[in-house]
């Protein structure tokens, strides 16, 4: 299995903290964005968005969305559940993700940043707080759902997977946290667990400096 990944993707991230949970052996590809790679003909033919990450699995075919990636993994690999088996809670933990998913990583990803300050001429600190706005709105409604140490108790889940990266991209952005205690004792504890840790941007062979 091969992953396409980006050192500073937080959905490759999510997709490195899953693989490694699950231990599963893979491979991770580096894709440089800023070199363009992403849009190289090679790539395009594995994703036609251009995006990372993309899953290249053991026969060839290709899974693209991060989402759609970890269901898969979730369907194919028993070990270490990252949904509960009661179908309720996994409502609700797919539910919690999706709003990182869906309502957060969407509007506060490169693509939309460049946008507003390329296309749309926005200066840099309305762009941060662009960010900061979002990104506190959506862990506003995180923060009261959350029971500890990981999201959903004591075994990470889907939650912890999406939560770590935007917590981590948060902070790059320098967003005020102090208002998430709970949110920011997870990050914590998560990264303390090795799935976590190596999962990190300035842990990959693509991060600068390595």
């Amino acid at each position: 299995m091969k992953l396409y990944s980006y050192f500073r993707s937080s959905a490759a991230y999510r997709l490195r903290i899953a693989l490694n949970l699950k231990a599963i052996e893979h491979q991770i590809q580096p894709v440089n964005l800023l070199k363009g790679e992403h849009k190289s003909d090679e790539y395009l033919a594995l994703n036609p968005q251009g995006l990372v990450p993309a899953l290249e699995l053991d026969d060839g075919r290709v899974i693209n969305q991060s989402t759609a990636m970890l269901e898969f993994l979730e369907s194919q690999y028993s070990q270490h559940p990252l949904l509960p088996a009661d179908s309720f809670e996994a409502a609700q933990v797919r539910a919690w993700v999706n709003i990182i998913a869906c309502d957060i990583h969407p509007i506060d990803n490169l693509r939309v940043l460049k946008y507003l300050t390329g296309t749309l001429g926005a200066s840099e600190d309305q762009k941060t707080a662009w960010y900061q706005h979002w990104i506190t709105e959506g862990f506003k409604a995180l923060e009261p759902q959350l029971q500890g140490p990981f999201c959903f108790g004591d075994a990470p889940t889907l939650a912890d997977v999406y939560l770590v990266p935007q917590v981590y991209n948060a902070l790059r952005f320098e967003t005020d946290m102090s208002q998430f205690p709970k949110i920011m004792a997870i990050y914590q504890h998560c990264n303390q667990q090795a799935a976590f840790s190596d999962a990190k941007p300035e842990s990959q062979a693509d991060a600068p400096g390595r």
